[in-house]
């Protein structure tokens, strides 16, 4: 009986050395400083991949600018000078133009496509299929994983009230890069693009007078509200946001079957944790911005939609028609959405009206 106990432990022991042998750290960067809210996302995502694969994966976290800068990210993967990094894939859409209808299709791709239809097309209507070739078209050996979807967006903060389109352009507006940022210069509006944490101290400075970064939570940890009292909730620049990780080519081959497995399945389980985690984070953020910080909440004007909206779609003609891989995507999307955006609207509806009758009663 202790020869079978003794042989039983010593297989434990040497099971215990495989598995530390070839355990796996990926030291992954981020684009964003250790404390955000994405942060704190991705790290969940990496210790549910580390219990699925039983400790053989695990991840080392480093904060933005920790080995290179945040243009240098997806490169830096590229060439193996780490291993993983984080960021949103519209980041890249300098070196292609269909990387924007990934990490974030203006004006839900033109076509009333939000956030969590968004991950119907990529989960079942062969987005995801394109997206594994974005890189192939970009060069890249890189895998992609999709994991923390937001939106939508803010349209953003102002000094005072704004009534109309004509109130809107009268100010310096601090917008994204790329498609989003102009889409509000073919509207004319005075749109000024930078990074996040350049934000507050530009309006602090007067450098822009009104500003957008992303939704209630991470807009009071950049700290608008110390300036500006005046929040818009409804924009159309960025229905849809994705945050992505990027792993390295070599590495990802390098993996197990098991091991690429549990990557994409606790990939798919950070899309709906991380949308219910923001659902009740910038829900508590909202209530105290205006309960405590004096911010007063509006509804965006009626003619903002319609101007946004028809600039958004004369833009994405123009982008399909110099770019065949933008326009393969974006006619994914658009067939997408002639199946599932009557059904997914006319259905939310019921959803947003049931929604704004209780928050009614809290006024």
């Amino acid at each position: 009986m202790k020869k079978i106990i003794s042989l039983f432990l010593g297989i434990a022991v040497l099971v215990g050395f495989t598995v530390s042998a070839n355990a796996k750290t990926l030291k992954c960067q981020t684009v964003l400083n250790a404390k955000s809210d994405e942060v704190v996302m991705l790290k969940d995502f990496g210790q549910t991949v580390t219990d699925l694969t039983g400790g053989s994966v695990d991840f080392e976290i480093l904060p933005v600018g920790a080995v290179v800068g945040v243009k240098e990210t997806l490169d830096a993967v590229d060439k193996g000078i780490i291993d993983c990094g984080f960021a949103w894939t519209h980041y890249w859409s300098g070196e292609h133009p269909a990387a924007m209808l990934f990490g974030s299709p203006i004006a839900g791709a033109g076509v009333g496509i939000d956030n969590i239809a968004f991950l119907s097309w990529f989960q079942y209507g062969g987005g995801k299929q394109l997206y594994n070739q974005l890189w192939k078209e970009m060069k890249r050996d890189v895998h992609g994983l999709m994991l923390q979807p937001v939106g939508p967006e803010a349209l953003g903060w102002f000094k005072e009230p704004i009534n109309s389109m004509d109130d809107f352009r009268k100010y310096k507006f601090r917008t994204p890069p790329g498609l989003p940022g102009q889409t509000y210069k073919d509207i004319g509006v005075a749109s000024v693009a930078m990074g996040g944490g350049d934000i507050l101290p530009a309006l602090e400075a007067g450098t822009i007078d009104a500003a957008e970064w992303c939704c209630p939570k991470p807009d009071m940890t950049f700290g608008f509200q110390k300036v500006l009292k005046h929040y818009y909730l409804q924009g159309l620049h960025q229905v849809v946001v994705n945050a992505d990780l990027y792993v390295n080519g070599k590495v990802w081959r390098g993996l197990t079957d098991h091991e690429r497995k549990a990557m994409e399945v606790a990939a798919d389980a950070s899309l709906i944790k991380s949308m219910s985690y923001r659902i009740y984070e910038n829900g508590k953020a909202l209530h105290e911005l205006v309960n405590k910080h004096g911010v007063i909440l509006h509804d965006t004007p009626a003619d903002y939609f319609p101007e946004f909206m028809a600039a958004a779609k004369a833009l994405l003609e123009r982008e399909a028609a110099g770019n065949k891989f933008f326009a393969k995507v974006w006619q994914s999307q658009k067939d997408f959405a002639d199946i599932a955006v009557p059904f997914w609207s006319g259905s939310q509806m019921s959803n947003a009206k049931l929604g704004m009758a209780h928050a009614e009663t809290l006024k």
